[in-house]
């Protein structure tokens, strides 16, 4: 699958225009060798802590992509090489965390698409703490479960359809 966001973009102004097709703010960093990925979305709320994060990873991707909301928290990391590996075993998309990622060496070898605001080499918690299936605000839009997200170096789309 290859496409460009910003050509996305060009051919459906009028689902901006609708707020159908919304734009994440350009705080997002690809960290992945995936150089675009899209799929419909499985939300969870954290905030420094993975537990939830790695079980979701744990399950059948389908395709799909995890959005994370870790609260923008810059203390942490939420998802390193391991949880790559894992998603890219059971067939997640990609990833996208409002938070920190680690390991960005070993993210960077990953055949699967990983965004995320910045690196931090903190471990976090795994207590398992947080919500699933739920809306998520990140920076720019909210993201409902199921809405589509469209990934790559220019920047993510929430679609609420699929985009031809």
């Amino acid at each position: 699958m290859s496409f460009a966001t910003a050509d996305l973009c060009d051919a459906h102004e009028d689902q901006l225009t609708l707020g159908t097709l919304r734009v994440l703010e350009p705080v997002f960093h690809l960290f992945s060798r995936t150089e675009c990925f899209s799929g419909a979305a499985v939300t969870l709320q954290v905030f420094e802590d993975n537990g939830l994060v790695r079980s979701t990873l744990e399950e059948s991707g389908a395709g799909r992509v995890l959005v994370v909301d870790g609260g923008g928290s810059l203390r942490y990391a939420l998802v390193g090489g391991n949880l790559a590996e894992i998603a890219e075993q059971n067939g997640w998309a990609g990833i996208v965390i409002n938070g920190c990622v680690r390991d960005a060496l070993e993210l960077n070898e990953a055949n699967v698409g990983v965004a995320a605001l910045t690196t931090c080499p903190r471990r976090c918690r795994k207590l398992g703490v947080g919500q699933r299936d739920v809306p998520v605000q990140l920076p720019g839009a909210l993201v409902r479960p199921g809405e589509w997200i469209y990934a790559d170096i220019d920047g993510v789309l929430v679609a609420a359809a699929p985009l031809d």
